[in-house]
């Protein structure tokens, strides 16, 4: 059976449409897939993404976290988590504030505080043996009592520039009343001192002050 020219211009037609509606076909549904594996990829990425930030700002937090433990005269003793940098006052208000009873006089409240310290804030009234000064924050672990002891002389009778107050600083040789408030306000911003050589770091310090009284200082 032969087809005329007609006949074979049709059928050419008809196979080409079938093809261009296979085609049309074919990349409809390849599209589809296509955008279905993009979403579900983007959406799988995006979940990492978002486990992989609050991983690490959960680490970060804990990181620049510090436990102390509080006791004394503040409404609710115990432990507090403090940001790093945190200060005696920032303890008191985690522990709802201090009472009515307590004397912040005796306490630094700007002091720079540390991981595993213990803070004792004291009661009015209170007074130490012979008048001497109570050290109200120890980073002894596992010391469950206040810690008193004489913080005017450290070691073999040095003073302990990590406590010692004006007075205490004026008795070192060549340390008058502005240079003793410049160490303890280097002390107040920065904490305590690692060691001896870092009081060098307080303006007005320089190398021969320093050599007239490391005989006379101690850090603890």
């Amino acid at each position: 059976m032969e087809f005329t020219n007609k006949q074979k211009i049709i059928f050419t037609i008809l196979i080409i449409i079938l093809i261009l509606i296979g085609i049309y076909v074919y990349k409809v549904r390849f599209s589809e897939t296509l955008e279905d594996n993009v979403d579900t990829g983007s959406i799988n990425n995006i979940n990492l993404v978002e486990n992989f930030l609050e991983t690490n700002e959960n680490k970060i937090e804990k990181d620049n976290l510090i436990i102390v433990h509080i006791t004394g005269a503040v409404k609710k003793c115990g432990i507090v988590k403090l940001k790093q940098g945190a200060r005696i006052y920032d303890a008191i208000e985690m522990a709802e504030g201090s009472l009515e009873e307590a004397d912040l006089s005796k306490v630094n409240l700007a002091y720079l505080l540390e991981d595993a310290q213990k803070i004792y804030i004291p009661f009015k009234g209170e007074v130490t043996e012979n008048d001497i000064q109570q050290e109200y924050i120890t980073s002894n672990f596992g010391d469950n009592s206040i810690i008193i002891q004489d913080t005017n002389k450290g070691e073999s009778g040095k003073v302990n520039i990590n406590t010692a107050n004006q007075t205490e600083l004026e008795t070192l040789p060549g340390i008058g009343t502005a240079t003793a408030e410049k160490i303890i306000d280097y002390r107040n911003k920065n904490g305590k001192f690692n060691n001896i050589e870092d009081i060098r770091n307080v303006k007005g310090i320089g190398e021969s002050k320093f050599e007239n009284i490391k005989e006379s200082i101690c850090v603890k």
